[in-house]
């Protein structure tokens, strides 16, 4: 991955200094074959935690998600609550954080945190 977010870095730079895009088509075309994929490292530990009504609070399902790229150390870290009080519906939130180096997995997203709300109606 390290090898791979270096050549796209320096693809990059190599068009702003130039003007030729050359590198980024290449750069494009093995990130399409290959790297395109949500989780595209090969070794990963992947841990889930979840209790259904923690104390006894009803419908509340608390959980926490945590995927680590054991090659480069990068890791992405989830807690989420999901509620499920209403008939057929089911309402999530749930946090994400990526934490990792500069050319790591997790670490190179175009994000650093993401916060997201779903709803889940089933009939």
């Amino acid at each position: 991955m390290e090898d791979y977010f270096t050549f796209v870095h320096n693809a990059y730079d190599s068009y702003l200094s130039t003007g030729n895009d050359a590198l980024l088509q290449k750069a494009a075309a093995v990130t399409e074959k290959n790297y395109s994929r949500p989780n595209v490292g090969q070794k990963y530990l992947y841990l889930r935690v979840s209790q259904k009504d923690p104390f006894d609070i009803l419908y509340w399902t608390p959980a926490l998600t945590c995927i680590v790229n054991v090659e480069d150390g990068s890791y992405s870290l989830s807690p989420e609550i999901m509620y499920t009080g209403i008939t057929n519906l089911e309402l999530r939130l749930k946090a994400m954080v990526l934490a990792g180096d500069r050319l790591s997995e997790f670490g190179e997203k175009p994000y650093d945190y993401r916060l997201e709300l779903r709803a889940r109606y089933y009939f």
